[in-house]
């Protein structure tokens, strides 16, 4: 890695159709929720076609995907990448209900975390994700 690179921010996308929940997400990472992982900075999308948009542009290091958006839910979006993108940046789909865990499974996401926003929860599965990807 060049000291560029290091320097350089992850740039995280936080993909919901509803305002709060990207607010909630951003505000349970911060910039730096861990000393093992570069700062965040942050890409806030409410439709598919803008995470895909995103996602061709090159500008995405990491998604976190809403799985109760609407009409776009995070899973399918997940999947899509997955099957999609090679490479896919990691992706952490938040789920509503934990007995959805199985369909995160389904769409290849990386990580999983409960909906509402769990301000400890959360940046503890996406720095192991984020770490778990640097490592590969």
């Amino acid at each position: 890695m060049t000291p560029t690179q290091a320097a350089r921010s992850l740039r995280v996308l936080v993909y919901s159709d509803d305002c709060e929940t990207r607010a909630q997400v951003i505000g349970a990472l911060g910039t730096r929720p861990s000393q093992s992982i570069p700062e965040l900075s942050f890409i806030e999308v409410a439709t598919a076609p803008m995470v895909f948009a995103q996602l061709d542009a090159g500008v995405v290091d990491a998604v976190i995907a809403d799985g109760e958006a609407s009409p776009a839910g995070g899973m399918g979006i997940a999947k899509q990448m997955k099957d999609e993108l090679d490479p896919s940046p990691p992706v952490l789909v938040l789920l509503g209900r934990a007995d959805d865990r199985w369909l995160a499974e389904w769409s290849r996401a990386d990580a999983v975390a409960p909906l509402p926003v769990d301000p400890l929860g959360l940046p503890q599965a996406f720095v192991q994700m984020v770490e778990k990807r640097r490592n590969v």
